[in-house]
């Protein structure tokens, strides 16, 4: 799992690029919450889901911890371009009533 982010009118937009499952899960928190740490303070966040080619139920897991960091933080968060396979996991999950899609 590649994780990168950057900054585009005032949004912190947090890119996932591969596998979300247990094997990749514990490493991708650890990534991801440094770049959040390392952000400037913004009031809404993007988590963009377009290039993540599977997901299962850790990566529900790992976008509720996000979520819930991002919240602390002050931020509001958004599901962005989840590909099928990943939006129907979320969707079964009913991740989008916590978090909702752009």
């Amino acid at each position: 799992m590649k994780i990168s982010t950057y900054v585009k009118s005032g949004i912190l937009h947090i890119v996932l690029d591969g596998e979300m499952d247990e094997y990749s899960a514990s490493s991708a928190r650890r990534e991801t919450d440094r770049l959040i740490d390392l952000s400037p303070p913004l009031e809404k966040a993007y988590i963009d889901l377009e290039k993540v080619t599977f997901m299962d139920s850790t990566g529900i897991g790992f976008l509720i911890g996000r979520y819930k960091k991002l919240q602390r933080l002050g931020m509001e968060v958004y599901l962005k371009n989840p590909n099928p396979t990943a939006d129907k996991v979320l969707s079964l999950g009913g991740i989008y009533t916590l978090i909702p899609k752009v």
